[in-house]
């Protein structure tokens, strides 16, 4: 064996080593590409329901913010008619108060004062008929008549 043949046997020997080691290392990348796609697939079974569980979700949202822009628009509607109703209703407010205030205030003066008399009247009447041991008009009388007597 020359030294060409020699080294052509090397060669072969170490190239078949090396694609020996390069099946076993392909083999390897393929096992864990295999187990890589069971875990995507899981994944994906995962999350399929999530994904679904959130564009019914947003779905709603998007309802529920379409239905409270219509409510707002309806509310921003009525809070104008209350607003129009209110400034007309303080406008004829005022009117009312103008031309009602001098008139009550009359009634329920005279209604006072009609109160008063009548009450005085009848303190008048009941001490004129008999007078309470009690009152300044019995004690009056009391000390007229001790006066007297003296």
């Amino acid at each position: 064996m020359t030294a060409g043949e020699l080294a052509v046997v090397l060669a072969t020997v170490l190239c078949s080593i090396g694609f020996a080691a390069l099946i076993v290392v392909l083999m390897r990348v393929l096992d864990t590409l295999k187990s890589l796609r069971v875990e995507v697939e899981s994944l994906r079974a995962e999350t399929r329901p999530l994904l679904a569980e959130l564009q019914l979700s947003t779905n709603e949202a998007r309802i529920t913010m379409a239905e409270a822009r219509h409510d707002l628009d309806r509310f921003d509607r009525v809070l104008g008619s209350a607003e129009a109703i209110s400034d007309a209703v303080s406008g004829s407010g005022r009117v009312a108060r103008a031309a009602l205030s001098v008139p009550v205030i009359k009634v329920a003066g005279f209604a006072t004062g009609t109160g008063r008399a009548w009450r005085r009247l009848r303190r008048i009447d009941q001490h004129a008929i008999s007078p309470t041991p009690g009152s300044r008009r019995a004690r009056r009388r009391a000390g007229i008549e001790k006066g007297t007597q003296r």
